[in-house]
């Protein structure tokens, strides 16, 4: 087979591609190597990015996601045909699920033996199709027939991923295709995006709802954070006396001390969150999906009640598909969540201030008695630990900007629930997926992208058993993460909800031949891969193995002895009615 170089300035369509991701700014790419790649891996070596070994796809994903939530850029995975691309299949859906911008690559079979089932294609009934998998989840999936359309491809896939609703997205590259010659040709991402405003009639309309209502509440989603829509946020807030709650997504950004916070609404919320939520009459709802778990399986008996008479919901997105998807709306905006909160933080200012000094009361006294009652129950002296006493171990070791990266159980719902997070502190969690798995790598993106910064993977034993490439990974970058293991020696919560409603913990606990608990030694694996380890042995080791892991600026890992016990759930789970032989009407 001849090849034609005939073409001016041509280059590897590989080549072309990695100057094109050095054009959009992107500093790493995360992933692993394959025959279908390693054309775009070699042509990555002589470039200014970065590439993140992470020996598994899902690993790899998962600290894309990471990379991208902390450092606000796309982040961007490499993997290899079939096995490889699957084995990613978790870590790009959890970054699809929580609006995180994220290009997967993947290499595929030669384009001139599609169909022909070559090594590793992704066959049996549907020939070389192997971009089907991710369509579910991904915002768009591209196929490169031609080399050509490689960049423009690629500009679409950037573009897709950071416009409107974030999300992620494939570009599926047949390998033969990074090896053909392409004419060097720019692909510049829109130099000017202005995002979808808030029209000023319906800010103003909103303002007056918000002013006249008996029991407004504001309830904030994942999407607005420090800086300028946040503080529009509190003047809304503050100049009208309207209680504010956050989903599970976003926790943090409103300080857990300001004196209108209620925190989270749901089955981990507080009975006085969900009390005010079910009453209220005017909800402005900001960036946010009603998830589930943060409105008690949608009961109206329970967190939100938006259908009962008087009742009126404001609801703003970026995506128009989520305006009233749980709930009626009165009025519906897509708009960009910043900008929207901006416009009618004006239309308030209009407005006479409204004062509810009982109500803050109630509030303090409420979250007051939250935090008191964890940091009492923290002090216990029991060994192995109480979650609650790691919890304290943790505040009062790590700095106020550290960042707590979570996987799932008590180290993300017990700190969404009952931490108090730092104003300067930062919580990261996966919220749509609620992906076991994710906290450790996750935080290895996160430590890439805020290097200055104490991270903390805070994570269960089944769900550090499931990724512990993630510590090797750490280690050849020289990541100084910690990775705090909660070990019950269970998949815990499931435990949890297995005895209270079929009165046995099968298939839950972890255990040896002869039935006796059992774990994995971390803190010897930590050794193993070159970090630090460290055994907590007794309920005085925690905190000092957490100072000196944060003054040795090393990987390191804590194995945590810790009980099992369930997170208080002041909230309803349908799934606890289903395990009782109770359904819905049809």
């Amino acid at each position: 087979m001849s090849v034609d170089t005939s073409i001016e300035h041509s280059v590897s369509a590989a080549h072309a591609l990695v100057e094109q991701l050095e054009a959009y700014g992107v500093e790493y790419v995360f992933g692993t190597c394959g025959h279908t790649n390693i054309a775009l891996l070699d042509a990555l070596s002589g470039s200014s990015i970065g590439f993140v070994i992470a020996r598994h796809e899902q690993a790899a994903a998962h600290a894309a996601d990471g990379y991208a939530r902390a450092s606000g850029r796309p982040g961007v995975l490499l993997a290899h045909v079939g096995p490889g691309m699957m084995n990613a299949v978790t870590g790009v859906a959890t970054a699809a699920m929580d609006s995180v911008p994220l290009v997967a690559i993947s290499g595929d079979v030669p384009s001139y033996y599609h169909g022909r089932h070559p090594h590793q294609e992704v066959n049996l009934h549907a020939d070389a199709d192997q971009a089907a998998i991710y369509r579910p989840f991904v915002k768009r999936a591209w196929h490169v027939h031609r080399a050509e359309d490689l960049g423009r491809f690629a500009e679409r896939a950037f573009w897709t991923a950071t416009s409107g609703r974030p999300g992620a997205v494939l570009l599926n590259v047949p390998m033969d295709l990074f090896s053909r010659p392409v004419a060097r040709t720019a692909h510049p991402l829109p130099a000017e995006t202005p995002a979808p405003d808030l029209p000023a009639s319906s800010a103003a309309r909103i303002a007056t709802l918000l002013a006249g209502a008996d029991r407004p509440l504001i309830y904030l989603g994942g999407g607005l954070r420090e800086g300028a829509g946040r503080d529009a946020l509190l003047e809304i807030a503050e100049h009208l006396d309207i209680p504010i709650v956050h989903s599970l997504m976003g926790k943090g950004a409103v300080p857990d001390r300001h004196p209108l916070l209620l925190g989270m609404p749901g089955f981990w919320g507080l009975e006085t969150t969900n009390d005010y939520a079910r009453e209220a009459d005017v909800v402005l709802a900001l960036a946010t999906r009603f998830a589930e778990t943060d409105a008690s399986s949608w009961d109206p008996g329970h967190t939100w009640n938006l259908e009962a008479p008087g009742s009126r919901l404001i609801q703003i997105d970026i995506d128009p598909a989520e305006i009233g998807r749980n709930y009626p709306v009165e009025i519906g905006a897509v708009a960009d969540v910043t900008l929207a909160v901006q416009a009618i933080a004006r239309a308030v200012r209009e407005a006479d201030p409204v004062a509810r000094p009982e109500l803050r009361d109630r509030i303090r006294a409420a979250r007051t008695a939250l935090f008191a009652g964890s940091r009492e129950r923290g002090r216990a002296g029991d060994f192995p630990l109480r979650p609650e006493r790691i919890l304290n171990d943790l505040r009062d070791a790590l700095p106020a900007e550290a960042v707590l990266v979570t996987d799932v159980g008590w180290n993300k719902n017990g700190v969404a629930q009952c931490y108090e997070l730092p104003p300067e502190g930062r919580f990261i969690t996966p919220g749509g997926a609620s992906t076991m798995g994710f906290g450790p790598a996750a935080a290895v993106g996160v430590q890439i992208a805020w290097p200055g910064r104490v991270v903390v993977a805070l994570v269960g034993d089944g769900g550090m058993s499931a990724q512990l490439p993630a510590v090797p990974m750490a280690v050849e970058r020289g990541l100084p993460v910690i990775f705090v293991v909660m070990n019950n020696r269970a998949h815990g919560t499931i435990a949890d909800l297995q005895a209270a409603n079929f009165g046995g913990t099968y298939g839950c606990e972890f255990r040896d031949p002869d039935g006796r608990a059992y774990s994995p030694d971390f803190a010897a694996f930590a050794e193993s891969c070159g970090a630090d380890g460290y055994p907590v042995a007794g309920p005085g080791d925690l905190l000092p193995a957490l100072r000196s892991a944060i003054a040795r600026r090393r990987p390191a890992v804590l194995d945590v002895p810790m009980v099992n016990e369930p997170v208080p759930a002041p909230g309803h789970w349908n799934i606890k009615d289903i395990y009782q032989g109770v359904f819905p009407e049809a």
